[in-house]
């Protein structure tokens, strides 16, 4: 099945991805810092007394020098905050422990999930709050954690909160949490950089700025504010399109895991217009099941829409685009109750190429 060919080149593919992104994002702190550096000498010499082409040059003579420090001081805030990310998420979302009947309800459904991938089970925690949602942490199998929110545990019936784990499970699986911290992390760096390139300027006279308006000086220091901006920008949309990615191909193996896109769906439709938890950080919204959209182009938003999320689950799938399971709440999976047809029985017929995972060549 192309599904599951696609989910395992998928862990390979997030290990490579991991390291290029690493590499990238180095080389947009470079560029910032060549920025800060243009900045720096703009500020040093009397205006008109070098040339933008000078300033340029000379800025780009001091980065063989200044780049070690540039990349000392990034990798020792990604290191730290690599290491401390797990806590940092349980301080800023108050997960603890479930309660003893939280516990087996959850573990009883997630265990065979696990046991189905040869994966140890995640230590489950639980959020006060009623919206719908929940994120996996962790950065390897061995330390990894599902939070669920008690409103999730709620609202949802067995079937669909076994198939949001399956879907979290498969972002620990498939390593996306790595991923998409590194991603964070690093663009959290460059936010920075450009809110402290931004002070600098603000804190200057008035008279200092109005002197360095004409000449190679002004030019050099607007040059200097666009690379900031541009390195910020371009972070902030690889980091985001990476999170759209991977929740499709997490449906995909929530799927796989428990043989029932009709739990995938319907669970989606319970989380939709119920998933907004504002006061957590950026990068708790961005592991979230479900982060509504708040911004003015779909380029900007963390998640792919519930509605292209179903349709997914629908044709690639053979989910039932009208699955709402009934009983909400505790009820158990129905005895004798057989998962909806899918890609397990009949084929689906696929007018375009899935968006979960690239498709194997034809006759292979």
């Amino acid at each position: 099945m192309f599904r599951a060919f696609g989910l395992y080149t998928h862990i390979r593919a997030n290990r490579i991805k991991s390291v290029l992104i690493l590499c990238g994002f180095v080389v947009l702190i470079l560029v910032i810092a060549y920025a800060f550096d243009l900045v720096a000498i703009a500020f040093s010499y009397p205006n008109g007394y070098l040339s933008t082409g000078e300033i340029l040059s000379l800025a780009s003579r001091r980065m063989r020098e200044d780049w070690i420090y540039a990349v000392a001081f990034s990798l020792t805030w990604f290191a730290i905050a690599f290491a401390l990310q797990s806590r940092l998420i349980d301080a800023a979302t108050g997960a603890t422990l479930p309660g003893p009947a939280e516990q087996r309800r959850v573990f009883r459904l997630l265990e065979p999930l696990c046991i189905s991938v040869g994966m140890p089970t995640p230590k489950i925690k639980v959020m006060e709050s009623e919206a719908l949602n929940a994120f996996a942490s962790g950065l390897h199998e061995h330390d990894a954690s599902i939070t669920v929110t008690t409103g999730l545990l709620a609202k949802l019936n067995d079937r669909e909160l076994s198939a949001v784990l399956g879907h979290e499970l498969t972002h620990i699986k498939n390593q996306d949490v790595r991923l998409i911290v590194i991603a964070a992390i690093f663009a959290g760096i460059l936010s920075f950089a450009g809110q402290m390139m931004v002070r600098v300027l603000l804190n200057v006279g008035p008279g200092e700025r109005s002197e360095r308006r004409g000449g190679g000086a002004g030019l050099a220091i607007v040059i200097a504010v666009a690379l900031a901006a541009l390195s910020w920008l371009l972070a902030i949309l690889l980091k985001l399109a990476l999170s759209r990615r991977r929740e499709y191909l997490a449906d995909a193996g929530s799927v796989e895991l428990t043989k029932d896109p009709d739990a995938m769906i319907s669970a989606l439709k319970r989380i939709e217009d119920h998933a907004r938890i504002d006061d957590v950080p950026s990068l708790v919204q961005e592991a979230f099941i479900e982060n509504p959209s708040v911004g003015f182009s779909s380029l900007f938003d963390t998640h792919p829409p519930i509605a292209a999320r179903i349709d997914a689950l629908v044709r690639y799938a053979g989910g039932n685009p009208d699955a709402l399971i009934e009983s909400p709440g505790f009820a158990p999976v129905p005895a004798g109750a057989a998962p909806a047809a899918g890609p397990w029985g009949a084929p689906v017929p696929q007018e375009e190429p899935s968006p979960w995972s690239p498709r194997r060549p034809p006759n292979s």
